[in-house]
């Protein structure tokens, strides 16, 4: 399915509205506008297998881009519009993008797109870029005639490149027409949460990230309807499925804490219980938050674990979360294999590298073989893994213990520095909190939390020595930080990834 088979059916309907701006798209005009620009991306010479590559803060127009790509067989890829130009060059010239389409307030991030060989059409919309055509004007002037050929295209997105370099995920394009062939998620998701044609989707998180790109589009091929939020604000969103009655909606769980720090007072002013579900992914939620939010919106808030790559899921619902606190669920796409350094499997209990066993290479790194290697098991090449460390309990249920790259070794021992986090992040005076490894002379490296407090909280030793005892009163000595400072803000990501590798930075 997608938007253009709800042209006869319900062309009225609302496919996108976008409260901030008071804007709104309904599904013929969706299917006109990605008509139009088909007609001009291939009129301008873009086949199946090109790419166009989109730079823009939320707005309506990047869902008619993505559609347009989706039905000529291309490839689109979202890129971050806080990225510095550097960067944005990096990944237009790295996936090869033809046309990059971008809005006036990504200026900065697209002002040196030129110098990029394989960007040869640039379109801008929201107001004037140097060196950019108008996308109005491009528009007002293509043909809205039926496409004869409408071959499905496919998302290439990056890896939000916490640990270095975003990567690109390309995977081949399908055969079919995209009315024919349905994309890889709907499918899955569709059918565990639920979505369907009176679908309320809210969407709160940027869309060049690929959960929020591949949930609206998936609510536009079932006839839904999204709510776009141009970024998110707890009581903003609250107010957001209390008027729009919203459904439907996916969150970090930095969000969720954000919302139940709102004083009762505010929070009890909306009506949530439209809600059929809420679903978060992208970071682990810690158990306490999960208990809150299942408390207070009931038994929708569901999980799953996933990657950009694709490689398995995993999904655990209300009941599931309250019976196995912690737990990231069980796979449903892909087998999990937990796996020591060298690769042996460990057994259940163990804590090693999460790896999904699938029939094939569910995935390539465009134009990066190395780390398309790097993320294969060594004696298993279709087993893959994103650098996640976890284990599997008697059930069957995987936990993540955290990334990798930021274990701590502290003395020998390893400390996975995202249980303490969890403990931290329910402490009333603690905003946002970060656990990094850094340089000791006995120990090799030791931990320390970097601590963002909540407004009106002034950091002390006191304070300090407090929240080291909170975590040691929960957990293993060891396990707790050496130290805290308090800082200012910590380097996240809009989907609420820590930027470990730009806070260790600090202490180089």
């Amino acid at each position: 399915m997608f938007p253009g088979n709800f042209v006869g059916s319900s062309p009225d309907k609302v496919a996108v509205v976008r409260p901030a701006t008071g804007e709104s798209i309904t599904y013929a005009k969706l299917d006109q506008l990605s008509t139009k620009l088909a007609h001009h991306l291939r009129d301008i010479g873009l086949g199946r297998g090109d790419n166009v590559a989109m730079v823009s803060t939320n707005d309506i127009r990047m869902l008619v881009t993505y559609w347009a790509a989706l039905r000529s067989g291309m490839y689109i890829t979202a890129i971050n519009n806080h990225l510095t130009a550097e960067e944005t060059n990096y990944i237009l010239g790295d996936c090869g993008a033809v046309a990059l389409l971008a809005s006036a307030e990504a200026a900065e991030s697209v002002s040196r797109s030129a110098e990029v060989d394989s960007v040869t059409h640039r379109i801008a919309w929201g107001g004037a870029l140097p060196g950019f055509e108008s996308y109005d004007q491009i528009l007002d002037q293509a043909s809205d005639a039926p496409l004869a050929d409408q071959p499905r295209g496919q998302d290439m997105l990056y890896s939000s490149g916490t640990t270095g370099r975003p990567k690109g995920i390309k995977v081949p394009l399908q055969d079919g027409q995209v009315d024919e062939v349905p994309d890889p998620y709907t499918p899955v998701f569709s059918a565990i949460y639920g979505f369907d044609s009176n679908s309320v989707y809210l969407c709160p998180a940027p869309l060049y990230h690929a959960a929020p790109l591949r949930y609206c589009g998936m609510v536009n091929s079932l006839g839904g309807t999204v709510v776009l939020m141009d970024r998110f604000e707890p009581e903003t969103a609250l107010s957001l499925i209390d008027e729009y009655r919203v459904t439907h909606s996916q969150w970090v769980p930095t969000m969720f804490i954000r919302m139940l720090k709102l004083p009762e007072q505010v929070r009890s002013k909306y009506d949530v219980s439209s809600i059929e579900a809420a679903i978060h992914a992208a970071a682990p939620c810690p158990p306490d938050v999960k208990r809150a939010m299942i408390e207070w919106w009931g038994p929708v808030i569901g999980e799953y674990y996933a990657s950009t790559e694709g490689a398995g899921a995993t999904f655990i619902d209300s009941a599931g979360s309250l019976a196995h606190p912690g737990s990231v669920g069980k796979p449903l796409l892909g087998i999990v294999r937990i796996c020591a350094d060298d690769g042996s499997e460990l057994p259940t209990g163990d804590i090693g590298t999460v790896y999904f066993e699938r029939d094939e290479l569910p995935f390539e790194y465009h134009n990066d073989s190395e780390k398309t290697r790097d993320a294969q098991h060594p004696d298993h090449p279709s087993w893959t893994t994103s650098g996640d460390v976890g284990y599997v309990d008697s059930d069957g249920y995987l936990y993540l213990t955290d990334r990798k790259s930021f274990v701590i070794i502290s003395g020998g021992v390893n400390i996975y520095p995202q249980e303490a986090e969890n403990v931290l992040i329910g402490h009333p005076d603690v905003f946002d909190v970060g656990i990094i490894g850094i340089p000791d002379p006995d120990l090799g490296e030791v931990a320390k939390a970097c601590v963002q407090l909540e407004p009106g909280i002034t950091g002390s030793d006191t304070l300090a020595e407090e929240l080291i005892s909170l975590v040691r009163s929960q957990l293993a000595h060891y396990k707790a930080p050496k130290t805290v400072d308090f800082v200012d803000s910590l380097p996240r990501t809009p989907t609420g990834k820590l930027v470990k590798r730009e806070l260790k930075k600090r202490y180089a």
